[in-house]
C-alpha cells in the first residue's frame, strides 16, 4: 500500500507541467464562484505534510473512490487530518474555517495523482462527461455567477435524510446571535446572494424574469439586543481585518445586522372600500429588512415604484402603502420581478374575446439544410459461406454432433467464480428433453396444453443465462414463439402492468422459469404465483425440476429450414411507457446472425465476453444466437457481479484471452473507478470491443476515458467498435474491426443550435453549446439505408440534415404482435424523392434511431425519437440535456448519476422536466444551489428552458431492469404527484412564453352608443323585479305596525303561550323555549336594566352565544331606546385570533356598553384576554344572567320609522370589517318580504342552522318569528361539531317543511355524514317532510356541493328539487330567497318556477362577457340561479366603469333597489361620501330616477322560459362573483373560486385551496390532507392545471396543514386573512416553492 502511495506521489512530481496547469484550470473555476470548495492546503503545504499525513489522506481518496466512505466522512476525516496544517485566518476559530469552507485561496488544490486527475469526487458520470462540454458548462456558469434565486422554504419534518445542520433555520423572533448560529450562516458563505448588486445587475435580473434569493424560509428577525449586536460586530469586524479570502464571511456577517422598525402600516388597507379593515393580531416582533437589500446603497428602486429607504422601510411611490412585515423572502421575489402596469378593464373589445394561444412563429433567421438530396446507402453484399447452416436449430444439432464438449456458454456466480459451463452437447440434450416434454407432457382436459406456433413467456433472472438458453433453443426445437420477458418482483413493477398486456394480446397462457426463481415470486395464500396487475392467468412451469421428461429413442425435434413464420418475439418499451412485441422471423434470425457474422469477422470457436442483458437486443444476438452459429464460447457477465465488481468483465477478457467483448458504456464507465487495483491486466487479447449503446451522445467520452486508461494495457485504439441498434430493425450499422481494412473513424464536433433546427453545423467559433459525436460504423451487410424527415410523409432528407434512420434487409424484424395500424406505419415506410417518387418498392424499416450519414459512407447518430423533446418547435434530446446538467458538479449532488429527463404537454406546448437522484448527505441550501446552476446551464447550453426540476432521495426513482431509470414510469409518477420529491424549483415564468397576449383597453364606447347598440340587436335591458308589494293581498296583522318591538308586545297580549323558539343542544334535547309573552317579559326586563343607565340611541354590543338570551336581549334594546349589535362571543380557546374581532367591532360601533353572560364577561376581563387586548378599554361590560324581575316603565317609541333599528355587522371575504344601518322601516320591510316568499305564518314551524350574528342568519333568529309568528327550531351550528347529525335528526323529528342552513353547515354534513346515511335512516331519520331547504350565502352558489348534498340524502326521502340557495349582501341582505314550492302558492298553480342551470364559457367571464355554451364543452362553468328575487325587490344589471343599464345575458355589477335596503354603512371615520354611490346611485342613462344600491357582486340577467307566478316570463339572476374579490391579471378578470376549483381537481390530497395576488404575482394556499411527504408532488400539478385551464402562471405555491384557510362563519374563505397570514410569516406551511 505505502509504496503504491509513494508512487502515486512520484507519479504526481514527475508531470509538473500537468500539475500545474490542472491547478490553474482548477483556480480558474474556483474564482469563478463555480466550486464552494473545502480550504486546501497550498501546493507547498501539500508538499511540506508530513508522509503519514500523505499516505492517510492518499487512503481517504481511495477510500472514497470505492465507494467505502460517504462524500460527508471523507470531508470530516479529511478536515481533521488537514486542521494542524492550515495557517489560521486571523481572529476566525480554527474550527469555523473548515466547517465554513472559507475559500483560502485562489489556487489551492490537493495534489492529485494522474489516474485520478479527471475524477472529481465520484467519478460514477464520467460516462456523461466529455471534458469538452463539461468546460462549456462551467463557461456558461460563469457568465451567470452573479444570479440568485430564492430558495424554497420548507417546514423541517419534510426535510428528506437531510441533516439538522443543513437544516433552514426556523423562523425566530430572538435575538441570540450565538456562535452556533453564526457558524451555520458562516457555512453559507460561498452560496450567499448578498453581495452588493448594481443598478445594471439588478436590471439584468429584472430582464430575465430571474428571481432573487434567500437562503433560509423566512430571515430572522432581531432585535436590537445587546449581546446580539456585539456578536454581530465583532465577529464582522474580526473577519474585515482577517485575510483577504474571508471577504465573504465579512460581506455575510454586514447582512446579519438587522435593525429595529416601529410597527407596521396594515398592507391590506389597499381595498378599495374604507370601511374598517379586520387586521390580524400583530405579531410581537416586527421583521426585518429584506435580505436583498443592499447596504451599500441607501436608496434602492424595486420595478413597482417603491423605495427602499435607508433604515429598511419601504415606501411606496405611487403613493399605495407597502406592508414593511411582509416576509423578506416574499419581498426579495417581488423585488426581482419585473411587474407590468395592469392595463384597466373594459367591457367593449375590438377584438373577439377568443383567447388565441401565442403561437410560436418560426424564426426566419434559423439554419436550413443546404445540401443535396441523400441517395440510400447500401451494404455491402451479404456473401454466403458454404458451410452456412440452413437453421439455428440446424446449426446446434451440427455442433452438438461434431464437438459436443467444445463450451458453449459459461455461467459465472456474484464472486465473479465460474458456476457451471454448458456444452454444445449439454444445451442440445436438455433442449430435446425440454422441446418433448412442453409439447406432450402438458395437457389441459386431455388436450396437448401447446401447440407449434403457440407463444411461451420465458421468466429468467439476469443471472442464469444457462437455463434461459436451455429454454429458448427448446422453444424453438418445439416450434413454439419464446417471448422473454423481465422477472416481476412486486406487483407493483415499473411497466410490469404494461408486459402484462403484452402477454395478454399474445396469448400466452404458459411462463417457464428456473426452480429458483419461481420460488422467489410473490405468492398468493394458495401457495401459487400471484397474477400480477394487467396479467393473464399463466401456468408457471420449472425447466429444471423433475417434470421435464427424456424423449424416447424414436422421438427427434423437426429441424426445419429457416422458414418466414415466427421464432421470437423480443418486447420493447416505447416513450409513453407500452410495451409492443415485435416478431422476428425464422429466417430473419438466421440472416441477422449471418450478417453479424460477416461484419464483426466471427470465426469459429471464438470467446465472447458478454456483459449486457441476453434476453433482448444485441446481448440476445451476439450472446445467444450468432454465438451458436459459429460455435463460439459466451462469457456471461450478470448485472448483480457488475454492482460489486465492476471490473470483472475486464478481468473475464484477460482470464479467458477473449476475443470479442459486448458492453455497453456504463460498463466501461464503471471500471475506470477500480483499474487501479488491477496491474496485471492486459486487454491484447481483444480484436473487438463492440460498444452496443454508442449510439449515445455520451458513449464518446466513456470510450475515450477507457481507451486513456487501458491502452497501456494492451487494448488498441482501433478495436473500439461503437453500434447503432433498434430493437425493430435489429442491428443498423456497426463499425468494423481492424483487419477488414476499413476508412478510419470519424469524429463530428456539431452547433447544438443546428441540431435543435435539425441541421447539421459544423461548429467552429461558438465553442460553448456543441455536441461531439463518433461515428457508428457502416452499413451491416445487405442492408440498404437511407435518412428521412421525421414528421409528416417519409422525404428524403438532404445530406446536412438530420432524420430518422431506415432500413431495409432481410435481417430484421417483421412486425409489431397484433398491431397492424402501427406495423405499417414503423414497418412499412416508403421513402419518397422531394418528386413525390418512391425511391424503391421495398418497404423500409423505421429504426427511432436520428442522424445522419457522414463521411466515408460512415454512420452518425445524434439522438432517438424517444428522447426527442420538440419545444416551441425546435428539437431537444433527452440525453444531451441529461449529459450538460452532470456537467455541473454532479458528484455532490446527484446519487450514482441518476438523472431523467422528459417533457410534458403543458398549454399546448412540451416543457422539459428534469429529476435527478439527491444524495443523502447534500445540504438543503447546496442542492438549491445545484438546482440554480442546472438551470443556467441548460438555458446557456441548449437555449432551452426547463419548465420543473425535482431531486427526489436516493433510491426512489423507478428502476428499469437492468438498473437504469424508467423513464416513462417516472414520467407518470410526476403527472400523478406520485414521485415524492424533496426539493422542486419550477421555473413557468420562463419557458411559458406562448400564454396569450394581455388584454390591451380599447377605445371608449359611450352610453348612447351602447344603448343604440342594444336596441339595435333586439337586446332587453337586463331587469327584473320580484312581485309588486301592493298588489298582494295577506291578512298580515303584523302589517299594522311600524315596529318590529310593537309586533312583539301585541302577539304577548293576543297569543301569550304561542311558542316562537326552540333552541336544540348538541344531544337534540331541548335546551331552552319561548313563547310570545316570555320572550316579552325576558325583554322587559333587559329594557329596565338598561333605561336610566344608558341614553335613547345608545349603542350596546350583544356578546352571546346563540340562544333565546341574545333575542331577548336583542328585544330589550328595543324596548330601551338603544340600537342593538349582535357580536359573536370569542372562542375560549382561540382567544388571540378571536377577541380582537370583538374588540374592534365594540369601537367601531361605538358601543357603550356590553350585554353578555357571566361566563363571558369573566372571559372579557381574563388574563388570557390581556395578551390578545387592552382589557382596561372596555366599555361597561354587563351581565344579563340574574336580572331582578322588574317591568319596565314604558317602551321607547322612535319618532319615525327611518330611525336606527340595529347595526349589522360582518367581514367580508376580503377582510373588510362592513357594519350596516338598518333602519325600522327596513326591517319591517324585509320580515314582510320574506313572510310573503316564504309563506311564512303562525302554524308553520322552520328549522335554522344559521349563526344569528349578521345578514340573513340574525334577520331569522332575531326578526321573521315575531313578525310571522311562526315557531322557529333553532339549532345553533357550532353544535354540529360534536353531533352532525343534529340538524337533519331535527328537521326530521319536527317534520319542518323549510329549513335554512349555510354552506359550512351543509359541507359538515356531507363530509361527516356521507357514509352514515344507513345509520340514519335505521335511526328513523326520514327528510321526506322538506319542501325547501335553503343555503343561506352571499356568493355564487356551489353546485357541486348542494347536488353532492341532495345525492347523499335522497336516501332518506329528500326531494331532488329541495334544495336551493339565496342570495344576500352587505346592501341588501335578501335579494333572492327560492319560494316554498309546494305550499298555498303551488296548489294556485302559482309557485314560482325551479332554480335553472346553466353553462357559460370561463374563457368569456374573463373579458366580463357571457358565452352561454353546452353543458360538457370545454372551459364550460355551470352557474345556478340564486334563488327567486323577493316580493318589493327591483334589480338591474349595471356596466361597473359607465353605470349605464347593460341587456340581457351581459355580465355587469347588480344592483338593487328595495324596501329593505339598508340605509348606509356604519363607519367609524364618518367617510360615508366616499361610500354613498353604494346605496344611493342612479343609472346614467335609462331609468335616471330610482335609487338603487351597488352590491358589490357580477352577475348577469337570463330571461328564461319558463313562467312565473305572475305568467310573465321568468327573470333568472344568476351571481358570478364579488368584484371585490375578482383578481385582475394579465387584464383579464378572474374569479378566485374557478381557479381554486381546478386546483381542488388536480389531486385527491388538496382538500382545500385558496388564491389571492401579491402585486402581479397569484398565490394559491393549499391544504394538504395525507402525508407531508406529498406536499412537493402537489407545486408542478398547481402550476399545470392553471396554466391549462386558466392561462396563468401561478408565482408562488404554499402547501400547508388542514384547517389553516380561514373559513368565516358563513363557511365562505377569507382570502385577505390569509394574504395577511402569509405576507406576515405566520402560516407555518410546510412547503413554499417559488416559481421562477
Amino acid at each position: 500500500m505505502a509504496t503504491r502511495i509513494q508512487s502515486r506521489f512520484v507519479a504526481l512530481s514527475s508531470s509538473p507541467q500537468r500539475t500545474a496547469s490542472y491547478w490553474t484550470t482548477m483556480a480558474e473555476r474556483t474564482s469563478a464562484g463555480l466550486l464552494s470548495m473545502m480550504l486546501e492546503p497550498t501546493p507547498a503545504v501539500a508538499m511540506t505534510l508530513p508522509a503519514e499525513v500523505r499516505e492517510k489522506l492518499a487512503e481517504l481518496e481511495l477510500e472514497l473512490s470505492e465507494g467505502d466512505i460517504t462524500q460527508k466522512g471523507y470531508e470530516k476525516k479529511r478536515s481533521k487530518l488537514l486542521a494542524p496544517y492550515i495557517p489560521q485566518i486571523q481572529g476566525v476559530d480554527p474550527s469555523l474555517q473548515i466547517d465554513n469552507r472559507i475559500q483560502a485561496s485562489s489556487q489551492v488544490v490537493l495534489p492529485v495523482s494522474k489516474h485520478n486527475k479527471s475524477r472529481a469526487g465520484n467519478a460514477r458520470d464520467e460516462r456523461f462527461r466529455s471534458d469538452l462540454h463539461t468546460e462549456a458548462v462551467q463557461a456558461a456558469l460563469a457568465k451567470y455567477k452573479e444570479r440568485k434565486m430564492p430558495m424554497p422554504s420548507k417546514r423541517r419534518s419534510v426535510l428528506v435524510q437531510s441533516s439538522v445542520e443543513a437544516c433552514t433555520p426556523p423562523d425566530t423572533s430572538s435575538a441570540s446571535e450565538d456562535e452556533g448560529s453564526l457558524r451555520r450562516q458562516g457555512r453559507l458563505a460561498t452560496s450567499t446572494p448578498y453581495q452588493g448588486h448594481s443598478h445594471a445587475a439588478v436590471e439584468h435580473w429584472f430582464n430575465r424574469v430571474i428571481q432573487g434569493s434567500s437562503t433560509s424560509s423566512s430571515a430572522s428577525s432581531t432585535s436590537s439586543h445587546p449581546g446580539g449586536r456585539s456578536v454581530t460586530n465583532s465577529a464582522a469586524h474580526a473577519a474585515l481585518n482577517a485575510n483577504a479570502t474571508a471577504t465573504a464571511l465579512a460581506d455575510l456577517m454586514a447582512h446579519t445586522q438587522l435593525d429595529n422598525h416601529s410597527a407596521p402600516p396594515d398592507v391590506t388597507g389597499l381595498s378599495e372600500r374604507s370601511s374598517i379593515h379586520l387586521e390580524r393580531p400583530q405579531v410581537g416582533s416586527v421583521r426585518g429588512v429584506s435580505r436583498s437589500y443592499n447596504h451599500h446603497a441607501s436608496m434602492m428602486e424595486t420595478a413597482d415604484g417603491c423605495e427602499w429607504g435607508g433604515d429598511g422601510s419601504l415606501t411606496l411611490i405611487d403613493g399605495v402603502p407597502v406592508n414593511s412585515r411582509v416576509s423578506n423572502k416574499i419581498q426579495q421575489l417581488l423585488n426581482t420581478l419585473k411587474r407590468p402596469k395592469r392595463p384597466p378593464l373594459r367591457e367593449f373589445f375590438v377584438d373577439d374575446f377568443e383567447e388565441l394561444l401565442d403561437v410560436q412563429q418560426p424564426d426566419p433567421n434559423q439554419p436550413r439544410p443546404e445540401g443535396q438530396q441523400m441517395s440510400p446507402l447500401e451494404g455491402e453484399p451479404l456473401g454466403v459461406a458454404t458451410n452456412w447452416p440452413p437453421s439455428l436449430p440446424a446449426a446446434l444439432q451440427r455442433w452438438a454432433t461434431t464437438h459436443p464438449k467444445n463450451p458453449c456458454l459459461t455461467a459465472l456466480d456474484n464472486a465473479g467464480k465460474p458456476v457451471y459451463t454448458l456444452t454444445y452437447g449439454k444445451l442440445w440434450t436438455r433442449s430435446q428433453k425440454l422441446a418433448y416434454t412442453l409439447l406432450n407432457k402438458l395437457s389441459s382436459r386431455n388436450e396437448p396444453l401447446l401447440m407449434p406456433g403457440d407463444r411461451v413467456a420465458l421468466v429468467f433472472p439476469n443471472n442464469d443465462p444457462m437455463m434461459f438458453m436451455v429454454a429458448f433453443y427448446g422453444c424453438l426445437l418445439a416450434e413454439l414463439v419464446p417471448v422473454p420477458i423481465e422477472v416481476p418482483l412486486t406487483r407493483k413493477d415499473a411497466g410490469s402492468q404494461q408486459i402484462g398486456f403484452l402477454l395478454g394480446s399474445c396469448g400466452v397462457t404458459l411462463a417457464l422459469t428456473t426452480d429458483a426463481c419461481q420460488k422467489g415470486l410473490p405468492k398468493a395464500q394458495t401457495g401459487e404465483v400471484v397474477t400480477f396487475k394487467g396479467w393473464p392467468r399463466l401456468l408457471w412451469f420449472v425447466t429444471d425440476g423433475k417434470h421435464v421428461v427424456k424423449p424416447p429413442k424414436d422421438w427427434h425435434p423437426p429441424v426445419r429450414e429457416a422458414s418466414i413464420d415466427i421464432a421470437y418475439i423480443e418486447y420493447k418499451t416505447s416513450k409513453e411507457g407500452s410495451t409492443m412485441g415485435i416478431t422476428v422471423s425464422h429466417s430473419a434470425m438466421l440472416a441477422h446472425c449471418q450478417a453479424l457474422t460477416q461484419a464483426c469477422g466471427y470465426t469459429e470457436g471464438e470467446t465472447i465476453t458478454n456483459v449486457l442483458d441476453f434476453k433482448r437486443e444485441a446481448g440476445l444476438w451476439h450472446g445467444v444466437l450468432t454465438s451458436v452459429m459459429n460455435r463460439m464460447h459466451v462469457i456471461s457477465i450478470p448485472y448483480s457481479l457488475m454492482k460489486v465488481n465492476p471490473l470483472s468483465w475486464i478481468q473475464k477478457v484477460h482470464m479467458y484471452k477473449a476475443r470479442v467483448a459486448v458492453v455497453k458504456s456504463r460498463d466501461m464507465h464503471w471500471s475506470l473507478l477500480a483499474q487501479r487495483d488491477q496491474r496485471d491486466i492486459s486487454l491484447s487479447s481483444l480484436r473487438m470491443l463492440i460498444v452496443a449503446d454508442g449510439a449515445n451522445p455520451w458513449s464518446i467520452s466513456s470510450c475515450d476515458a477507457f481507451l486513456n486508461v487501458f491502452q497501456a494495457r494492451g487494448l488498441r485504439p482501433e478495436v473500439i467498435c461503437p453500434c447503432a441498434c433498434s430493437s425493430e430493425a435489429m442491428t443498423v450499422a456497426i463499425r468494423r474491426p481492424p483487419e477488414m481494412g476499413v476508412p478510419p473513424p470519424g469524429k463530428a464536433v456539431l452547433s447544438m443550435s443546428g441540431l435543435s433546427h435539425g441541421v447539421i453545423r459544423v461548429d467552429t467559433e461558438e465553442k460553448l453549446s456543441v455536441l461531439t459525436v463518433q461515428d457508428v460504423g457502416q452499413v451491416m451487410p445487405g442492408a440498404v439505408v437511407c435518412v428521412v424527415r421525421v414528421e409528416g410523409t417519409p422525404f428524403l432528407c438532404q445530406t446536412d440534415e438530420v432524420g430518422e434512420i431506415c432500413v431495409s434487409s432481410g435481417s430484421s424484424g417483421l412486425a409489431y404482435y397484433g398491431l397492424p395500424g402501427m406495423t405499417k406505419n414503423i414497418f412499412e415506410t416508403i421513402p419518397v424523392k422531394p418528386s413525390g417518387v418512391s425511391i424503391s418498392d421495398r418497404p423500409f424499416i423505421r429504426t427511432s434511431l436520428l442522424g445522419f450519414v457522414g463521411p466515408d459512407n460512415l454512420v452518425f447518430v445524434v439522438g432517438k425519437i424517444d428522447g426527442l423533446m420538440v419545444v416551441s418547435g425546435r428539437r431537444h434530446n433527452a440525453d444531451d440535456v441529461v449529459a450538460t446538467a452532470l456537467a455541473v458538479e454532479p458528484m455532490k449532488f446527484v446519487y450514482r448519476g441518476r438523472i431523467a429527463v422528459f417533457s410534458v404537454s403543458v398549454l399546448h406546448d412540451e416543457r422539459i422536466v428534469v429529476v435527478a437522484e439527491q444524495r443523502p448527505d447534500a445540504s438543503e441550501e447546496d442542492s438549491f444551489q445545484w438546482m440554480s446552476r442546472v438551470l443556467q446551464a441548460i438555458d446557456s447550453i441548449h437555449q432551452v428552458g426547463v419548465y420543473c426540476l425535482a431531486l427526489v432521495p436516493a433510491n426512489t426513482l423507478p428502476k428499469a431492469p437492468l438498473g437504469g431509470i424508467h423513464i416513462s414510469e417516472t414520467k407518470q409518477r410526476f403527472l400523478e404527484g406520485a414521485l415524492h420529491p424533496c426539493n422542486v424549483l419550477m421555473c413557468p415564468h420562463t419557458c411559458v412564453t406562448n400564454l396569450p397576449k394581455p388584454r390591451q383597453k380599447q377605445p371608449e364606447v359611450g352610453p348612447a352608443s351602447m344603448i343604440v347598440g342594444n336596441l339595435v340587436a333586439g337586446k332587453r335591458i337586463a331587469q327584473a323585479c320580484g312581485r309588486d308589494l301592493g298588489q298582494l293581498e295577506d291578512n298580515d296583522q303584523a302589517r299594522k305596525f311600524l315596529y318590529i318591538q310593537d309586533v312583539l308586545q301585541w302577539r304577548a297580549q293576543a297569543t301569550p303561550d304561542h311558542p316562537l323558539f326552540l333552541v336544540l343542544n348538541s344531544k337534540g334535547t331541548v335546551a331552552s323555549t319561548a313563547s310570545c309573552l316570555q320572550l316579552h317579559k325576558r325583554a322587559e326586563r333587559v329594557a329596565a336594566a338598561l333605561i336610566g343607565r344608558l341614553n335613547t340611541g345608545d349603542h350596546v354590543a350583544l356578546v352571546y352565544p346563540p340562544g333565546i338570551d341574545l333575542i331577548a336581549t336583542f328585544y330589550g334594546c328595543l324596548y330601551a331606546g338603544c340600537v342593538p349589535v349582535t357580536v359573536r362571543p370569542p372562542h375560549p380557546q382561540n382567544l388571540a385570533t378571536t377577541l380582537p374581532t370583538v374588540k374592534m367591532i365594540v369601537e367601531v360601533s361605538k358601543s357603550v356598553c356590553i350585554l353578555t353572560t357571566q361566563a363571558i364577561m369573566k372571559l372579557l376581563k381574563s388574563k388570557e384576554a390581556t395578551a390578545a387586548v387592552d382589557i382596561k378599554s372596555w366599555p361597561t361590560v354587563m351581565d344579563t344572567d340574574d336580572l331582578p324581575r322588574k317591568k319596565c316603565p314604558q317602551t321607547y317609541k322612535p319618532s319615525t320609522p327611518e330611525m336606527l333599528a340595529y347595526l349589522d355587522f360582518s367581514v367580508s371575504t376580503t377582510g373588510i370589517l362592513a357594519g350596516v344601518k338598518m333602519s325600522h322601516s327596513a326591517t319591517s320591510a324585509l320580515c314582510r318580504s320574506i313572510k310573503l316568499q316564504c309563506e311564512l305564518y303562525p302554524s308553520r314551524q322552520i328549522a335554522i342552522c344559521l349563526d344569528p350574528y349578521c345578514g340573513l342568519g340574525l334577520a331569522l333568529w332575531c326578526l321573521c318569528s315575531v313578525y310571522s309568528g311562526h315557531q322557529s327550531i333553532l339549532v345553533p351550528p357550532l353544535e354540529l361539531e360534536s353531533n352532525a347529525s343534529l340538524w337533519l335528526s331535527a328537521v326530521s323529528q319536527y317534520k319542518v317543511r323549510v329549513t335554512f342552513c349555510s354552506y359550512s353547515v351543509m359541507e359538515m354534513c356531507t363530509k361527516g355524514l356521507g357514509s352514515q346515511t344507513e345509520a340514519l335512516r335505521l335511526r328513523n331519520v326520514n327528510l321526506s317532510c322538506v319542501r325547501t331547504c335553503m343555503v343561506v350565502a352571499e356568493e355564487r352558489p356551489r353546485i357541486t356541493l348542494t347536488q353532492t348534498f341532495s345525492k347523499i340524502f335522497k336516501d332518506l326521502g329528500l326531494s331532488p328539487r329541495a334544495v336551493s340557495t339565496t342570495f344576500g349582501c352587505r346592501v341588501n341582505i335578501a335579494i333572492c330567497l327560492q319560494p316554498n314550492r309546494l305550499g298555498k302558492l303551488a296548489e294556485q298553480g302559482t309557485s314560482g318556477p325551479d332554480p335553472t342551470t346553466v353553462y357559460v364559457d370561463m374563457r368569456a367571464l374573463r373579458h366580463d362577457r357571457v358565452r352561454l355554451v353546452e353543458r360538457g364543452s370545454p372551459h364550460s362553468l355551470p352557474l345556478m340561479e340564486s334563488g327567486k328575487i323577493l316580493p318589493g325587490v327591483k334589480v338591474v344589471i349595471a356596466n361597473t366603469e359607465t353605470k349605464g343599464p347593460l341587456g340581457d345575458s351581459h355580465l355587469g355589477e347588480i344592483w338593487v333597489s328595495s324596501p329593505h335596503n339598508a340605509t348606509g354603512y356604519y363607519t367609524v371615520y364618518g367617510e360615508e361620501a366616499l361610500h354613498a354611490d353604494h346605496f344611493n346611485t342612479k343609472l346614467s342613462f335609462g331609468d335616471t330616477q330610482t335609487i338603487w344600491a351597488r352590491t358589490g357582486y357580477l352577475g348577469f340577467l337570463r330571461r328564461t322560459d319558463l313562467t312565473d307566478a305572475s305568467g310573465e316570463r321568468h327573470d333568472a339572476l344568476y351571481v358570478v362573483g364579488s368584484l371585490d374579490e375578482t383578481l385582475e391579471l394579465r387584464g383579464m378578470r378572474y374569479h378566485p373560486i374557478d381557479i381554486e376549483t381546478s386546483v381542488i381537481r388536480s389531486h385527491k390530497s388538496i382538500a382545500e385551496c385558496a388564491v389571492f395576488t401579491w402585486t402581479n404575482l397569484l398565490v394559491v394556499v393549499v391544504e394538504l390532507e395525507g402525508s407531508e411527504q406529498e406536499a412537493l408532488d402537489l407545486v408542478a400539478l398547481v402550476t399545470n392545471v392553471v396554466l391549462e385551464e386558466h392561462y396563468l402562471i401561478v408565482g408562488v405555491v404554499v402547501v400547508v396543514d388542514r384547517g389553516v384557510i380561514p373559513i368565516n362563519s358563513r363557511g365562505e374563505k377569507q382570502r385577505m386573512h390569509l394574504r395577511d397570514g402569509f405576507l406576515a410569516d405566520q402560516l407555518d406551511p410546510i412547503y413554499v416553492a417559488y416559481n421562477m
